[in-house]
């Protein structure tokens, strides 16, 4: 539990990152963490105005099996399909995470108090099955403040403007190109126009785009270290950074212009960056790296808990880290490929890992459960 004194303590970095306009969510969902009350604590305490999930966070907490015996049993006696429990157990929680998190919708305007919710990461280069799902997942949860994870991959692109155009908010994952992100932005705006087609209230839908942070750190600064010169020893650490600011330039860029201006009229909300993988990983770089350098005004951090108690307690949130740095960003990542990295190269081989990762969570999941399904003399298939 949190205590008075420590809450008072958080207070001063985390409102400094919500007055900059960074919206803080978690990115951590269990259902201990919302029975306990402690999702609540941190929504009074800690400034989290939202929460994100992925299979990896669903992966941790289901196959603990804490606070989900119960439903486990229900699921058994019913015989129903692992898939089919996996999902009755996720939105659950998703669900009433949501209801927690309705006073911060309300209270914003449909703004924050979101809950996002990934649909089958087997399914990344399927457009057909993606949008089935994810209409699916938004039926299930039946609550306004959910968003749909779809990941950004070629197949995800068209998707994403399905599933806007159908209404429906949704939260785009796996990013890490300034060429991809572009395209998402686009996919976006297509499906405002096609919501918009629809008679669609623009002002009801709302998106985020995850520009994933740490992993570009780690891919690069491997090479560079391979590499071992001063010259690029001097470069690690810096490329993440670099990346993520090219990609609020673009983000100014694009809802800044005329083809967004009609639909800002129709009070259509621009998608707003995500950070995210904002945990450091390197232990030599400060632990709030990702956050002190990243804030810019109507951006979003989704932190895990570690991350969000670590800027609660010496986070140095010093103002507007983004927008002057544009030209050094390009100065950073021109200097990384010209010691042969090819940014190319290396987001698509982030990319390609990233939905391999979920998809092995999710299998791990699905694993977890039959176990415990078959456990309850339930044949799971």
């Amino acid at each position: 539990m949190i205590t008075v004194t420590e809450a008072t303590a958080s207070a001063g970095a985390l409102k400094r990152l919500s007055d900059e306009g960074v919206s803080i969510w978690l990115d951590d969902l269990s259902r201990r963490r919302i029975e306990s009350g402690n999702l609540a604590e941190l929504v009074a305490t800690r400034n989290v105005v939202g929460v994100t999930t992925n299979p990896s966070i669903f992966q941790a907490a289901i196959g603990s099996g804490e606070g989900y015996e119960a439903q486990l049993a229900d699921l058994a006696v019913r015989g129903v399909t692992v898939d089919e429990a996996v999902r009755m157990m996720t939105t659950a929680d998703v669900r009433a995470a949501a209801d927690v998190l309705r006073p911060v919708y309300e209270a914003t305007g449909g703004r924050d108090g979101r809950v996002s919710i990934e649909v089958d990461p087997r399914l990344a280069h399927d457009t057909t099955a993606t949008v089935a799902e994810a209409r699916q997942l938004a039926w299930l949860v039946d609550r306004p403040n959910v968003m749909i994870k779809i990941p950004a991959t070629k197949a995800g692109l068209p998707a994403i403007t399905e599933v806007i155009g159908a209404g429906i908010s949704v939260n785009v994952t796996l990013i890490f190109s300034l060429e991809r992100y572009r395209e998402v932005m686009d996919a976006y705006v297509a499906g405002l126009e096609k919501a918009q087609a629809a008679g669609l209230d623009l002002s009801a839908i709302h998106s985020v785009a995850s520009f994933f942070v740490s992993r570009v750190d780690s891919e690069i600064d491997k090479r560079l270290t391979l590499l071992g010169t001063d010259e690029a020893l001097a470069l690690k650490g810096r490329a993440a950074l670099a990346n993520a600011r090219l990609a609020y330039e673009a983000y100014e860029q694009v809802f800044a212009g005329a083809r967004w201006q009609a639909l800002g009229g129709a009070r259509a909300n621009r998608q707003r960056p995500l950070w995210a993988s904002t945990g450091v990983k390197d232990p030599a770089y400060k632990d709030t790296l990702y956050v002190d350098e990243l804030v810019a005004p109507g951006t979003v951090n989704t932190m895990p808990e570690a991350t969000l108690n670590a800027v609660a307690d010496h986070g140095d949130v010093q103002g507007d880290t983004v927008t002057g740095g544009y030209a050094q960003a390009r100065a950073d990542l021109a200097a990384v490929e010209r010691l042969g990295i090819g940014y190319d190269e290396v987001v698509r081989q982030l990319e390609n890992e990233g939905v391999a990762k979920f998809e092995v969570a999710w299998q791990d999941l699905l694993d977890a459960v039959t176990k415990s399904l078959n456990s309850k003399g339930v044949d799971a298939e």
